[in-house]
């Protein structure tokens, strides 16, 4: 399986970064060794000083696909999900200054989050999901997918004209504004509406 994530989906988070809004969809991918161990700890990398949290809807894709126009998209996947898109934020600044990929500052070990999967068919627009994380009991992280500048079937639409989608392969749709840095002891919990759908610590 493969980790397809996508950049500055929200116009709040492209605004505090001050980035330039995107024309299209800005996409990167994680190797699945990114991935987070279920009830294992997230260990702050040795070759960063200032690692963020940020918050995404997820989207499980469920078969093969390729080229899939926007109307279709929604056969592609029967479930959603939530998770963090752990970023080195130095180390990127960094790569960006010197334009250079973002990978290791993206894809390092443990800095892809999956939590639990749930039925789409259990809300009734997913254009209209609320979703949240708290650090420490603290509200850090609130977002709606309304404010997507492109939607979950829009995604799928443009990243199958280059990646042929295949089943278990997970796209990371963007995060909204709010991010922050991560230090050792942190409690991160992420909800999809009230309900819970990961829970980690930072060490």
């Amino acid at each position: 399986m493969k980790i397809i994530c996508i950049g500055r989906n929200y116009a709040e988070h492209i605004a505090e970064l001050e980035n330039e809004r995107p024309q299209e969809p800005v996409v990167f991918l994680k190797p699945d060794t990114a991935i987070l161990l279920k009830r294992q700890p997230f260990f702050i990398p040795d070759f960063s000083e200032d690692v963020h949290h940020e918050l995404e809807i997820l989207v499980k894709i469920n078969r093969i696909g390729k080229y899939i126009d926007k109307k279709f998209a929604h056969k592609y996947y029967n479930e959603i999900g939530l998770g963090i898109d752990f970023t080195a934020r130095d180390l990127q600044a960094k790569l960006k200054s010197k334009g250079l990929p973002w990978e290791k500052s993206k894809s390092f070990d443990g800095a892809a989050v999956i939590g639990q999967w749930v039925d789409k068919n259990g809300f009734e627009d997913l254009n209209n999901i609320s979703f949240s994380l708290k650090r420490n009991d603290t509200v850090v992280q609130n977002g709606n997918t309304s404010h997507m500048l492109w939607k979950i079937d829009e995604l799928i639409e443009y990243v199958s004209k280059y990646f042929t989608l295949k089943i278990g392969d997970v796209i990371f749709t963007g995060t909204p504004a709010g991010v922050g840095k991560v230090v050792a002891d942190d409690k991160l919990i992420g909800f999809i509406e009230s309900k819970q759908m990961f829970s980690i610590t930072v060490k």
